[in-house]
């Protein structure tokens, strides 16, 4: 339950957040009072979700297996957009003032709005809808305690991420306007550099030149994407200390002219502003919380076991049965033409038949399986892998290369093994 839970929680953070900043920010009036535009942000969640969990499938069925030409326009669009949305907030308080007056950016800030919410829920979700593949283990059935455990971390997660956007929105109106909009623009920045780190990674990894310092920029910013979460809810703390302030600032007796009936608004201003502050404190120390202890309670560092030797010559690499007929993990180690490290694993299934693929998927990259209680697990997803499944595409399965059995070994051509060297770089 514990590993959903600190895995989903940080996906749909942002999200939610984003939802929450851009909806105390641009909202004006109520029913005909509101313009039309309004409703468009609603549509953009609606529209990011459905089309995240549409590619979570295509990815889930290995009918989309490279994410990278999906996400590259995504995340160049997205920059931008975003840099758009800061300008938004940062005049966000003369747009929606007298919004009447000039309708036409108030459409204007509401439909870039609605473009950044759509496209940072479809870049964020799938990997987190993707953690629902891993409900149900090969083996088991459907209803099992551990299932629902992590089920329920996986609601849990998400709940978490909605509870606290929900909790930073109680001061939108006991916080000074000022120290909210710089929590909002804070927040959108830090989601501008994870966007931008996405974007750079895609580029590095196409061959974009780049010099020592933005490499080390990039590194930086992967490395810290877990204090980045943190800090988009740790700058909330900035309008919980302005609404504490406007709290006990609240005269609430000895006012010159107030009546019972003024004071007793005052009274309700101070409670709710410090019991706003008060949760929200609770919430950033929630999610600081979850990305630290959490996720230190849940990780474990494992090895892989090292690559066994094997027979290569003129192109072929040859294994016998005997060496891997035990029906455990065997890795094996090969070197590329182009200098790439790759990896490959055999397991004898049941039947005589052997599972054979990259020690690498299309989901999870080159991250590895290993053994455990006679399950092969991946490394990232920690999925473990039905063995009838090895050798075919789809899901979180090491990905097939052609080979040949007979005469008591396995022989695999050294170009097919060539061909797939991408996957490892």
């Amino acid at each position: 339950m514990l590993e959903q839970f600190v895995a989903v929680m940080p996906g749909t953070l942002a999200p939610a957040l984003l939802v929450m900043c851009l909806s105390v920010m641009l909202t004006v009036g109520e029913g005909r009072d509101k313009p039309l535009s309004a409703y468009w942000r609603l549509w953009g969640l609606g529209i990011g979700i459905v089309a995240a969990i549409v590619f979570a499938a295509l990815r889930a069925t290995a009918v989309i297996n490279q994410r990278t030409f999906i996400n590259y326009p995504v995340l160049i669009v997205a920059v931008i957009i975003d840099v758009l949305a800061l300008a938004v907030v940062l005049c966000a308080h003369l747009i929606t003032h007298n919004w009447a007056k000039h309708a036409l950016w108030m459409h204007v800030a509401n439909a870039v709005a609605a473009v950044q919410i759509a496209l940072t829920v479809f870049y964020a979700l799938p990997d987190v809808i993707l953690q629902l593949t891993i409900w149900v283990e090969p083996g088991e059935t459907a209803f099992t305690s551990a299932m629902l455990l992590r089920a329920l971390g996986f609601l849990l997660g998400v709940a978490m991420s909605i509870i606290v956007a929900a909790i930073f929105r109680t001061m939108r109106t006991t916080a000074v306007r000022a120290a909210f909009t710089v929590a909002v623009v804070a927040m959108m920045a830090i989601l501008l550099i994870q966007h931008f780190t996405g974007l750079a990674q895609i580029l590095q990894a196409r061959g974009f030149p780049m010099n020592h310092t933005m490499f080390v920029a990039l590194a930086w910013s992967i490395n810290h994407n877990s204090a980045m979460i943190m800090a988009q809810a740790l700058v909330f703390l900035i309008p919980a200390v302005a609404s504490v302030v406007a709290g006990f600032r609240m005269k609430t007796h000895d006012v010159p002219g107030a009546n019972e009936a003024t004071l007793r608004r005052h009274k309700a201003f101070r409670r709710h502003a410090i019991a706003a502050a008060v949760w929200s404190l609770i919430a950033a120390i929630g999610v600081t919380a979850t990305l630290t202890v959490g996720v230190a309670a849940t990780h474990q560092t494992i090895t892989l076991s090292p690559p066994e030797s094997y027979s290569l010559k003129d192109g072929v690499a040859t294994i016998p049965f005997t060496q891997v007929e035990d029906g455990h993990l065997h890795r094996f180690e090969y070197k590329a033409k182009d200098g790439t490290v790759m990896r490959f694993i055999i397991i004898r299934k049941n039947g005589g038949a052997y599972g054979i693929g990259l020690d690498a998927c299309e989901n999870c990259g080159d991250a590895g399986y290993y053994e455990k209680n006679g399950k092969i697990i991946c490394k990232k997803c920690e999925v473990a892998i039905n063995l009838a499944t090895i050798g075919f595409k789809g899901g979180c399965n090491p990905i097939p290369f052609p080979y040949k059995t007979g005469n008591g070994k396995i022989t695999i051509q050294t170009t097919d093994l060539d061909a797939l060297s991408v996957h490892f770089q």
